[in-house]
């Protein structure tokens, strides 16, 4: 028979295993980060002057994670609270709200600040490209250049 105490234990190890995936899976879109597969890629290069900076928010993701794993411990939460059908009860609303309360913490723990550039391309062309704030801070009127490649479009200097 499982005891309470390897319950909460279970639990709680869950938890943290879940945090962690959450978190760890959180990726940099700055403009000087790049995924391990754009490494010896072409990407072509175009020149232009930085017309506006604006913060913007970058939502969270919702790939599932956090609602799965928070429904798990939730739920096995729930089920030490009571016995027979009161158990099953507890055991439905504690993955319930295990699940969207994991839910609501993948999406903040991901959820990061960006900027929206707009850039006056040396042909003068305006283009406006969002990216994760990476303290580049550009400034009106530098130089910039932008890079697109894959699917990707970043702003750099």
């Amino acid at each position: 028979m499982v005891t309470d105490n390897f319950r909460a234990g279970l639990g709680a190890l869950l938890a943290l295993m879940a945090l962690s995936l959450i978190t760890g899976c959180a990726s940099d879109l700055g403009g000087g980060s790049y995924e391990r597969t754009e490494a010896r890629g072409v990407m072509s290069v175009r020149f232009g002057e930085v017309t506006t900076v604006r913060p913007v928010k970058l939502e969270g993701t919702e790939s599932g994670v956090g609602i799965m794993s928070g429904a798990a411990v939730g739920g096995i939460a729930g089920s030490g609270v009571g016995g027979g059908r009161g158990a099953a009860i507890a055991t439905v609303i504690g993955a319930v709200a295990g699940g969207m309360a994991g839910a609501a913490i993948e999406d903040s723990s991901t959820r990061r600040a960006g900027v929206e550039i707009t850039v006056k391309l040396d042909s003068g062309q305006y283009i406006a490209v969002v990216q994760q704030d990476g303290g580049e801070n550009f400034q009106l009127g530098e130089r910039v250049r932008v890079l697109d490649g894959r699917g990707t479009t970043r702003v750099a200097r």
